[in-house]
């Protein structure tokens, strides 16, 4: 089993890339395999922590530093592995491969920027109550619309480029052993997670229930999000497929 684990995927190919190239593959697949899809994770369903108390305690802070920190330490490893690869080809890869990673970097960068520009919070929480967040302004509409859809076809992306590496490096199976073993792990805790109505809408889980609030009059934004139910702690209808 050992033996087999180590071997090259494609045993009739070696497997032989050198450090640099190595250590781009290693940096990606720790980025897109790992940090950016638990971020991901986090971010959709621990809005509301079962300890909280919600809606008596508001904005939990939790999902947002850990999305945070993990969606900025996928994209660190992005940046070294990108410099890792362009130091052995000088940009001038015209393989599948290479095509793929630019437009994960494209797409990545976009969602930074779009982060960057989604304007200011507002609300109680704030210094000033009015902010694009809690008025629910076409800037910050924008912004939630392309950063929850276009980070989901990142995903997809990502994914696939990373097994299109793996593949052209002709890594061993253990790597993709490794890596088919916690994607299961992360696809069924998402539907175990979405099943239990956890994906709760951003807007009520930082600023309450209220009807009177700007942006509760409004569909929550996002595929199979829900608003929480205050009265029976288990959520309403409203999900938006």
């Amino acid at each position: 089993m050992i033996d087999w684990l180590l071997m090259p995927i494609d045993p009739s190919r070696p497997h032989d890339v050198g450090d640099l190239v190595s250590w781009h593959g290693r940096t990606m697949v720790l980025a897109w395999g790992f940090l950016v899809p638990l971020g991901v994770l986090i971010a959709r369903f621990f809005k509301i922590l079962p300890s909280q108390d919600w809606p008596r305690r508001l904005d939990n802070p939790v999902w947002w530093y850990s999305h945070l920190v993990l969606q900025y330490g996928g994209g660190l490893a992005t940046v070294i592995g990108m410099v890792l690869i362009l130091m052995v080809t000088g940009g001038n890869s015209v393989a599948q491969h290479a095509t793929l990673g630019w437009i994960v970097v494209a797409l990545a960068f976009s969602q930074f920027v779009a982060g960057w520009f989604r304007g200011t919070k507002g609300g109680p929480t704030d210094a000033h109550i009015r902010g694009d967040h809690f008025d629910m302004t076409p800037r910050r509409l924008a912004f939630e619309h392309i950063h929850k859809q276009l980070g989901y076809a990142l995903l997809i992306v990502a994914a696939i480029t990373l097994l299109n590496g793996m593949w052209s490096a002709n890594a061993p199976v253990w790597m993709f052993a490794g890596l088919g073993v916690w994607w299961l792990v992360f696809l069924v805790s998402f539907a175990i997670l979405q099943r239990r109505g956890l994906a709760f809408d951003t807007y009520q889980a930082i600023w309450g229930p209220d009807p009177a609030l700007p942006g509760n009059q409004r569909r929550p934004i996002g595929w199979g999000v829900r608003r929480p139910d205050p009265n029976s702690g288990n959520g309403d209808s409203n999900v938006v497929f």
